[in-house]
């Protein structure tokens, strides 16, 4: 499947983006994973927002990228979520290689740390990723928190 990204700052986002992203982002984390909680925390508007569009001008993959200082010390991306759609296509690995590539050109050449769901850290691992606390809680779901060291990069 072959995605056209697009990567805006908030206030440069179209209503119909930010529905999108919206919709999206609460089909998976709040329907699909049957979590409530209150998905907007006020970091929207502070991060860029990574967007993966299919020809149809279906969002596929989204994630955002928040500065260092906004979640952690350290850059960070977020609210990685793939349309159910583009799952098993590589669309989730495309995704996350771009949002580290955007650190990169947005931050500089430093670590990058999240807040991942406990069952993807194999994914997570194989890009890079390595853990760095203990397991938590978060809305109900086990989390961990990883970086992604620059210079073993």
């Amino acid at each position: 499947m072959k995605l056209n990204w697009a990567i805006k700052k908030f206030d440069e986002l179209t209503p119909h983006e930010l529905y999108t992203i919206m919709w999206l982002r609460n089909e998976v984390f709040v329907v699909e994973q049957n979590c409530v909680f209150q998905d907007a925390d006020f970091k929207d508007q502070q991060s860029w927002h990574l967007m993966g569009w299919a020809d149809d001008k279906q969002l596929m993959a989204y994630s955002r990228i928040l500065p260092q200082g906004l979640a952690y010390v350290q850059p960070s991306i977020g609210r990685v979520v793939t349309n159910p759609a583009a799952r098993k296509e590589g669309a989730g690995r495309e995704l996350m290689n771009t949002a580290i590539a955007h650190c990169c050109k947005l931050f500089g050449e430093q670590d990058i740390k999240i807040g991942a769901q406990l069952y993807l850290l194999k994914f997570y691992s194989s890009l890079g990723f390595e853990r760095s606390g203990e397991v938590y809680l978060e809305d109900g779901i086990e989390h961990v928190e990883m970086i992604r060291f620059f210079k073993n990069q």
